[in-house]
């Protein structure tokens, strides 16, 4: 039997799966990443590595072992013109080989992909939306990702950024009708550009809105569980939400228009937003007489993206 391991290079953790070839998953482990220090970095993957191989003989293949593949998922992506890692939010591995140097520890080749373009593979895989040809995998957490999956492969696009909605403007946003009593003072956005999505949609975003609007400072955890409590600044911030929410999903079904969209990242699990989003996102989509196109959460939650590593050989 052919094993397949996947890797979560995470900011904060490195999770590692081994699925067999029906897609279970016979092993999982999670450390912490160490901070800043990418040889240690490297180091601890090859480790864990070692310690899902070493399990696998001594509790599944008795002393045989085939693994398939090895496939890494990366809070960034590797540019197609050097090989090198780019635009990561764990600024350590900015600027390394790091496919040529974990195949020279490991021996073997290695698969790499952004942690969003994993995320969106596994759903599309054996996931939530394994049943549809064409899902958008978003991730609304942190920041603000998103990926493309047609027939179960991953769309890397010819700059390698297929997806990457986070960093559009929000459309159709009314300044004058939808700042009234809201606050839209600070919009500026770590890539340089200013009014990207992702400070209206990602966790980080909600905060700041929130800051700006009651001066208060909260997680974006207890603002939601604040506007279910009635409280008015939380309840009508979460209300803008769900529309801002709408209208960007409702840009990408006019692009893309796929057949399910997938949540991820830490507000996919607001409950709320699989019943308010679709029921106003038809007032932004052109041809709305029918929108077919499904939202849902993920199936495998905060799994999702080392499963989707562990599939990236056959995407």
């Amino acid at each position: 039997m052919n094993y397949r391991l996947g890797i979560d290079l995470g900011g904060t953790k490195i999770e590692i799966i081994v699925l067999d070839e029906q897609g279970q998953s016979v092993f999982n482990q999670r450390i912490a990443t160490p901070k800043g220090d990418y040889q240690a970095t490297l180091d601890a993957i090859v480790a864990l590595v070692e310690l899902a191989e070493n399990f696998l003989k001594k509790h599944v293949l008795e002393g045989s072992l085939h693994t398939s593949s090895i496939g890494i998922g990366i809070p960034g992506s590797i540019s197609a013109k050097t090989g090198l890692v780019r635009n990561a939010n764990s600024v350590v591995l900015i600027g390394k080989d790091l496919k040529a140097d974990i195949e020279e520890k490991l021996y073997r080749p290695v698969f790499i992909d952004n942690d969003a373009n994993c995320f969106a593979l596994s759903e599309a895989v054996d996931g939530a939306a394994q049943d549809y040809k064409s899902v958008f995998g978003v991730i609304i957490g942190t920041g603000c990702g998103g990926a493309l999956v047609v027939n179960k492969s991953i769309i890397q696009g010819s700059n390698g950024i297929a997806g990457e909605w986070g960093h559009n403007p929000l459309p159709w946003l009314n300044y004058d009708a939808e700042s009234t009593g809201r606050s839209f003072k600070n919009l500026s956005c770590y890539c340089g550009l200013s009014g990207c999505q992702e400070t209206f949609l990602s966790g980080s975003g909600i905060e700041r809105h929130f800051l700006e609007r009651t001066g208060q400072t909260l997680s974006a955890r207890q603002i939601v569980e604040l506007s279910r409590q009635n409280h008015h600044e939380a309840k009508q911030l979460m209300q803008d939400y769900y529309v801002w929410l709408a209208k960007g999903l409702a840009s990408i079904i006019n692009v893309f228009d796929p057949d399910a969209i997938v949540l991820g990242g830490g507000l996919s699990n607001v409950d709320e937003i699989y019943q308010e989003v679709p029921a106003i996102w038809d007032q932004w989509i052109f041809n709305n007489e029918n929108v077919n196109t499904i939202l849902t959460r993920p199936k495998f939650g905060d799994s999702s993206g080392v499963r989707g590593a562990a599939w990236l050989a056959t995407s």
